[in-house]
């Protein structure tokens, strides 16, 4: 007889990506380390660390571009995962478990937060990459 799998909490799962996303935590969490797109946030991670030590006279934010990216991938993730129905992600990542997804109140401040937080990383991101192509980081 199989021991039932341990349920995983959505909540939980969308505050990993919000938080930690940029290192594939959430990723972790719900599909263990053969997920092909935990190795790809990692190797992300992985450039940014190069880059800041071989190339120190690059302009900080080109050094942190793949980190940068990883983030705003993880903040998607937490918004995708956050706004999935409870049964949709019962099906998806605890078939064979006993428990059954319940989100709350506090799923949903946590995705007006992500939301927040996701959307000023990428617009000063956008912006901050625009200033240093086309005018060379003349505005900072």
């Amino acid at each position: 007889m199989a021991l039932p799998r341990p349920h995983k909490n959505k909540t939980f799962a969308t505050l990993l990506a919000a938080v930690l996303g940029a290192a594939g935590a959430h990723r972790l969490y719900l599909r263990g380390v053969r997920d092909v797109l935990l190795w790809l946030h990692l190797a992300l991670l992985a450039a940014a660390l190069l880059l800041l030590l071989l190339v120190p006279a690059q302009n900080l934010f080109y050094r942190l571009l793949p980190l940068t990216v990883s983030m705003i991938a993880g903040f998607l993730q937490a918004l995708v995962l956050g706004v999935m129905p409870d049964e949709t992600f019962d099906v998806a990542f605890n078939a064979g478990s006993e428990g059954r997804s319940n989100s709350r109140w506090p799923l949903a401040l946590l995705l007006v937060t992500t939301m927040l937080v996701g959307a000023t990383v990428l617009i000063s991101t956008m912006a901050r990459l625009f200033d240093l192509l086309y005018t060379g980081g003349a505005y900072g």
